[in-house]
């Protein structure tokens, strides 16, 4: 193999290991002996000290990838001798990056320079903590006179670039690894943070500033709008930075709170991480950069000239110009933390406001702009849109967040994002078909919206407020109307067991989780619509007996079934399931039990459940798709409802400076819960439920998922209180159930996990007995006839022979319990 370590090699031996490279990177692209090239190639990029021969290439082959590959191969000998290479050396490499990419502004094959910009880059952060504060102004003095277009506009672009590769290879997350401990990255991180990354930001915003007023008069093309674009596209990234010097405990701390108190800013903290957007969060020292002498407005100006300019061009909404433009606005939405002055949040809502000014014309009015989406034109204006108004709520309380839009419009901005996820909704709808289309994302990002509008931060308070309610119910209507007509068309498609569907289960539980917070912000309107259509397909089910086809509406009782159990009741995961603060906080005026909608809605459910226990009904409405439902619905339902121990505080109820009323229990929220109580109607649903279960295990043999719901989800939801268990071991259907387990074959075709499941339900059962020794003996008469079974064959003569048999593997595999003693 040749030998590339030629410190100071003649023209014959850097043009042959020219040619040599380059008839490598031909077969590779060839597809001829690319195994034996790319051994060459590695040879090459393994070589010791072969510099000189990469410049050499670099600066005289018409071979784009020969030359990038020069570029990768400075880098990994760089890196990998950096420590042996005299420092006047690795000065050399650094600048002559730097000016290759001047001096071949103009070079076509962008990947090259790319490549060789990054080169520099990771160079100079290697030598970073080496070099002296004299060494880094000189050569930074050369990036800014590019930079700010001393050289022109194509040496200004490289320059450009050439700091968004520094400043990627400084950031934590897109760092090359180079084998140095963390500590050496986060020294580079935090010094290039304090000394450097506002004034890269100061000289990209003077570019910008620059060519502003020529894209007025220069084509698309022009190295003017080459400039712009990627001078914002480095503001962005910038922005994008983890600002670690300057996040203190004030963010979302105690200062942030007891600012939230009154000016209605700081509740980000908590919620920010639903979306993929990022908090931009620099500190003080950036306030005259970003804040002062209309630095925003600008941007919000550039973009309007750029579509006034193009109006007769679709396609511009889609340039790089107006992409770069339109993310820099959205990240200004997303400006917060300490760069505001304590002013009881003044300046934080002027500059929303001069935002909101900005992107209302990309969503408002929604149908005309979703119409001419519908008709070609791009969409990618409007999702940004959706996404400054994500980025302004979860900066605002619901309260500033509505009147943010009043000052424009003649009605809030919940109102706006209410119309705009109902239109978003229908466009859906109208392209159900696609797999992936915009509506589905935009959806996504307006779920989100309202998800951080309406979740509570403090725990200790309740999440509803009067402020929303009517757009809330006027968008959960629209989504019922809407979810309702896709359940019923998708009646007939084919299930799917695979992790693709999968992957769609849980999505579709992700998006009624956000359903759910949406119709318990108007939870006295969204709960009796609930019931009412509830009602009404039970109703259309019992007429349409014997005469027409019920799956349609099976399928939209499914549906129903679903949001009905996320609306009423959160998943426990593990902890202690408690009634939905929104719904304690509403029905205020509601004081008889069997009144109260969510009794009358949890009552219709489970009286329709009911109804599975009688043959002949069960035969002809009762899928195993839709007792899936049931069954889902009931666990969730009983681990919040059922038999509840405490009637007298409320969810994490606290003293606070509003009195001591928080520790009293509301009348309508005792009248809830007592009326599933164990004075009312809780020891008679309990039975009911115990009785369904039964008949589930029973009645639907093979029905994985069905059992599965019942065994790992149902049951255990009913013997996790022991206040429950102490009604549970009284009842007759529970008794039943224990002595089919002990003593009858019918539940021997469980599935082992099931079988084991089962065994440990009705032994925790135990701890409601009265004593010690009914505890016992329950417990005996429950695994009496299992343990038999084994002594019976350990007295055996020939009990290895009688242990091979399928009865004995079968009974003993099957009918052990874990953990069940």
């Amino acid at each position: 193999m040749q030998s590339y370590a030629l410190e100071s090699p003649d023209l014959s031996q850097v043009q042959s290991a020219m040619a040599v490279v380059e008839q490598a990177c031909n077969s590779i692209q060839m597809h001829m002996n690319p195994a034996e090239a790319e051994a060459t190639i590695l040879a090459f990029r393994q070589s010791s000290r072969p510099y000189q021969t990469c410049r050499y290439i670099l600066e005289n082959s018409h071979l784009a990838n020969a030359r990038f590959q020069a570029a990768a191969t400075i880098q990994d000998a760089a890196v990998r001798e950096w420590g042996f290479l005299p420092d006047e050396e690795k000065q050399s490499l650094i600048s002559f990056c730097l000016s290759f990419v001047m001096e071949h502004a103009h070079a076509s094959e962008a990947y090259v320079q790319t490549k060789l910009s990054a080169v520099g880059a990771l160079l100079m952060k290697r030598g970073w903590l080496e070099s002296t504060a004299a060494e880094k102004d000189a050569f930074f003095i050369q990036v800014r006179q590019s930079v700010v277009g001393a050289h022109g506009r194509h040496a200004q672009f490289v320059g450009i670039n050439f700091l968004e590769s520094l400043v990627s290879e400084f950031s934590p997350s897109t760092a090359t690894g180079m084998g140095l401990p963390v500590e050496f990255h986060e020294k580079c991180r935090a010094s290039l943070e304090t000394k450097h990354l506002k004034d890269f930001y100061c000289w990209a915003q003077d570019a910008v500033l620059s060519v502003a007023n020529e894209i007025g008069y220069c084509d698309s093309t022009g190295p003017e709008v080459k400039v712009c674009a990627a001078a914002m596209r480095l503001m962005s990234q910038i922005l994008n930075w983890e600002f670690k010097k300057t996040i203190t405990a004030d963010v979302g701390g105690v200062k942030n709170r007891r600012d939230a108190s009154f000016s209605g800013f700081g509740h980000e903290a908590a919620l920010f991480k639903k979306s993929e957007l990022v908090l931009v969060q620099p500190g003080p020292a950036w306030r005259d950069v970003l804040l002062s002498h209309g630095r925003i407005g600008w941007v919000l100006e550039l973009y309007r000239t750029i579509g006034q300019k193009s109006s007769s061009d679709r396609s511009w909404i889609d340039s790089p110009l107006a992409v770069s433009a339109r993310q820099l606005i959205v990240q200004f939405c997303s400006l917060t933390g300490t760069i505001f002055p304590s002013d009881d949040g003044q300046m934080q809502e002027q500059h929303m406001l001069l935002l909101l000014a900005g992107i209302i014309q990309w969503i408002d009015p929604p149908d005309t702009i979703l119409n001419a989406i519908t008709y070609g034109k791009s969409e990618s204006e409007m999702l940004d849109g959706c996404r400054g108004l994500l980025a302004m709520a979860s900066l605002t309380t619901p309260s500033l967040f509505d009147r943010l839009l009043k000052s424009l419009r003649p009605f809030g901005t919940l109102s706006l994002l209410s119309l705009l996820t109902c239109e978003v909704m229908k466009a859906h709808a109208a392209n159900k078909d696609e797999e992936e289309t915009w509506a589905s994302e935009a959806i996504n990002i307006l779920l989100d919206t309202w998800n951080v509008l309406l979740q509570p931060t403090d725990l200790s308070k309740s999440a509803h407020s009067a402020v929303g309610v009517h757009e809330a119910f006027a968008l959960f209507s629209t989504i019922l109307e809407f979810e309702l007509k896709v359940a019923g068309e998708s009646a007939y498609d084919d299930g799917d067991s695979s992790e693709q569907f999968q992957a769609f289960i849980s999505a579709r539980d992700e998006r009624l989780s956000s359903y759910a917070l949406i119709a318990r912000a108007a939870a006295d309107k969204s709960i009796p619509l609930l019931t009412r259509l509830f009602s009404e397909k039970v109703s259309l089910l019992c007429q349409g007996s014997g005469r027409a086809d019920p799956i349609r509406t099976l399928e939209e009782l499914y549906w129903l079934l679903l949001i009905s159990g996320h609306v009423l009741a959160d998943s426990g995961d593990g902890e202690t399931a408690l009634v939905p603060e929104a719904l304690q906080a509403q029905f205020q005026d509601v004081t008889d039990p069997a009144q109260h909608p969510v009794v009358l809605l949890s009552g219709s459910i489970i009286n329709f459940a009911e109804q599975s226990l009688h043959p002949d009904t069960r035969a002809a409405f009762f899928s195993s798709r839709l007792m899936e439902a049931l069954i889902w619905f009931l666990a969730r339902w009983a681990d919040t409802y059922l038999l509840p121990i405490d009637t007298g505080r409320g969810h994490n109820c606290t003293p606070s400076q509003e009195g001591e009323r928080l520790n009293e229990p509301h009348q309508a929220r005792k009248a809830l819960l007592c009326f599933f109580g164990e004075k009312n109607q809780g020891k008679s649903l309990l039975d009911t439920i115990v009785r369904i279960a039964s008949t589930t295990l029973i009645s639907w043999p093979g029905e994985k998922i069905l059992q599965e719901l019942t065994c790992f989800q149902l049951l255990p939801a009913l013997v996790c209180r022991k206040n429950i268990c102490i009604h549970l071991v009284t009842l007759e259907s529970w008794r039943e159930l224990a002595n089919a387990f002990a003593n009858e074959r019918i539940l021997f075709s469980l599935a082992t996990p099931l079988q084991r499941s089962l065994a440990k339900v009705l032994s925790r059962s135990a701890c409601g007995m009265s004593n010690s020794e009914a505890s016992n003996q329950y417990v005996r008469d429950l695994m009496g006839p299992m343990t038999g079974f084994i002594a019976d064959i350990t007295k055996k003569d020939d009990i290895k022979s009688v242990a091979q048999q399928p009865d004995a593997i079968f009974m003993l595999s099957f009918r052990t319990p874990a953990g069940s003693s």
